[in-house]
């Protein structure tokens, strides 16, 4: 193998480039990528850059003399439009083509639009992120749309800065099929408490120039508008590719998806072992570990490949206060509080799923809280066990 292509340059192709030159391999490395920056971290756009406390210099993943030292050959500000399997290229926009010995798809996700909202502001990029930042005062009246992680950190930070926000969900209580229904409760009370006006189970059919029109013909007036509802994986530029394609590129539990192609990151759907179903997660850890894992797979002996099995991690900073989760939380069946108290706001959650353990969220408790759950969860706990000992 002499030539391998990263296409995606946030930190699940770094992370995959990296590996590889760890791993040994000193062939040619192109890291592709459509934005014309270098590979930068993107949690801190809905936190420390939206509000102002970070500058943009700290949000690059690696000083640009480790970038270098790497010997990437580094094709930043032009997007992949295609890929021949067969001939084993990729087709670039700037009109170029790459042959490859193995690939590593890691082209993350978009934001979901909503109908006539282009004049409405999204949160992926750095420029999304500065954008946003300039027109947030004092006074201004933001209306976010969709209550997640992402929108409610916005909304946090908005509020933090003086804006008048609303916060529209169409769900009656947000994040209640992720969290479940008490602690989505919570969390929506939260954003009360800080002066947020939080609609939910209303609809948004889209936006107008004054602000946002509900289904029933309402305008909920607005300087500025945030759109939040979920993003879409960027396959579109695999389409007649042959390469298997559906809400992400779908891989097996080594994460190929095609014979010397492996997908990382946001944009892959992959068998995990460890939970027995398929799954694309949209975490920045996640993103990393994957990128390693494709990595070393790709440059692996097919007997010496290992499944990529990992307990996903996610946190969210809201308000001062940080929410941290382990495993796999949708699609629960259960959610019981083992340690502290949902009305004081500190508390650990168990999320279960058949007889199993399957997750543990925590809010405003030490990270080590948490751990011990998380190494539960990656030794297939049994829930009754679990939970029987934390009540103990």
């Amino acid at each position: 193998m002499r030539h391998v292509v990263v296409v995606g340059a946030s930190a699940a192709g770094l992370a995959a480039a990296e590996t590889l030159r760890r791993s040994g391999f000193d062939g040619t490395l192109t890291l592709v990528g459509d934005e014309p920056h270098a590979p930068y971290d993107r949690p801190p756009l809905s936190k420390q850059i939206l509000s102002g406390e970070w500058t943009t210099g700290r949000l690059p993943l690696r000083p640009r003399a480790d970038l270098d030292a790497l010997g990437l050959d580094l094709r930043l500000g032009t997007a992949a439009t295609g890929l021949d399997l067969t001939d084993r290229t990729v087709r670039l926009a700037d009109g170029s083509h790459l042959r490859y010995d193995g690939l590593i798809v890691a082209t993350g996700v978009r934001p979901r639009r909503l109908p006539g909202d282009r004049g409405a502001h999204v949160l992926r990029t750095l420029d999304d992120a500065l954008a946003l930042r300039e027109r947030l005062r004092p006074g201004r009246r933001l209306v976010v749309v969709g209550a997640g992680f992402l929108g409610a950190e916005a909304a946090a930070v908005a509020r933090g800065l003086g804006a008048r926000v609303t916060l529209v969900e169409p769900a009656p209580v947000p994040l209640a099929h992720a969290v479940g229904t008490e602690v989505g409760r919570l969390l929506g009370r939260t954003h009360l408490d800080h002066g947020v006006e939080l609609r939910t189970g209303v609809t948004v059919t889209g936006v107008s120039d004054g602000g946002v029109r509900l289904a029933g013909g309402e305008v909920v007036g607005a300087d500025e508008v945030l759109v939040a509802v979920g993003s879409l994986p960027n396959t579109e530029w695999l389409a007649d590719s042959g390469l298997p394609v559906g809400d992400g590129v779908l891989c097996d539990a080594y994460c190929q998806a095609a014979p010397g192609v492996y997908a990382a990151g946001d944009v892959a759907r992959w068998d995990n072992p460890l939970f027995g179903t398929s799954m694309r997660i949209e975490h920045r850890t996640h993103a990393a570990e994957q990128g390693m894992a494709a990595a070393r797979n790709l440059l692996a002996a097919p007997e010496a490949r290992r499944p990529f099995a990992p307990v996903p991690y996610f946190w969210s900073d809201q308000y001062g206060t940080r929410i941290q989760a382990y495993g796999f939380l949708r699609g629960h069946d259960e959610v019981a509080v083992v340690e502290g108290d949902l009305a004081e706001g500190r508390f650990v959650a168990a999320y279960r799923r058949g007889d199993r353990l399957t997750g543990a969220l925590a809010m405003g408790v030490p990270p080590r809280a948490v751990r011990a759950w998380r190494q539960a969860v990656a030794g297939g706990a049994a829930w009754r066990e679990a939970v029987g000992a934390a009540a103990a």
